[in-house]
């Protein structure tokens, strides 16, 4: 195993251990998610987003990293987005919560597991057709927020910190 294996390994059982002592693996919260009562998921996701986006940036900025945007394609972006949610809302599981549960013993996990390699499966076979459908859409190329608007990602951050902030606080004033 190498080191860099080695390292997304204790990575992801330490991301793991967070999510089931957040209790976000809990199916009633996956539900209050979905129903937008219940906003532990999106604050549990949105901490990570934000701690995780300074990191990137920072390792990024020392010539550490090199960061790398997939094409922005509004076709994948739309279908996926909507099979991920439909995925979501049917199961009760996102991938990563899907594993945690399963890590708990929760085996009907198995299930969300098995639809997301069955899906996997069947996007690389129908790749081609795809090609020239619904990744023919709108392409926008290789950006992100900071090329698209010509600002740096220094001066974008500290706004989506203020906003995520605000919105945590908002979750609060409302019980979620």
């Amino acid at each position: 195993m190498s080191t860099d294996q080695l390292m997304g390994l204790i990575t992801g059982v330490f991301f793991g251990f967070l999510l089931q002592k957040g209790r976000v693996l809990r199916f009633e919260k996956q539900v209050g998610a979905m129903l937008l009562k219940d906003m532990t998921i999106f604050k549990f996701m949105l901490s990570a987003i934000l701690v995780g986006m300074v990191g990137i940036l920072f390792l990024s900025d020392i010539d550490i990293i090199k960061l790398s945007h997939k094409p922005m394609n509004a076709g994948a972006v739309l279908i996926g987005g909507a099979l991920f949610g439909a995925g979501w809302a049917i199961m009760g599981f996102c991938p990563g919560t899907s594993i945690g549960a399963l890590g708990e013993g929760r085996w009907h996990a198995v299930f969300a597991i098995i639809g997301m390699v069955a899906g996997a499966a069947l996007y690389a076979e129908m790749y081609p057709f795809f090609k020239s459908t619904v990744l023919a859409w709108k392409d926008f190329g290789k950006i992100g927020l900071p090329e698209a608007i010509g600002l740096s990602h220094w001066i974008i951050a500290p706004f989506f910190w203020a906003g995520v902030i605000a919105l945590f606080f908002g979750f609060e004033k409302n019980g979620l």
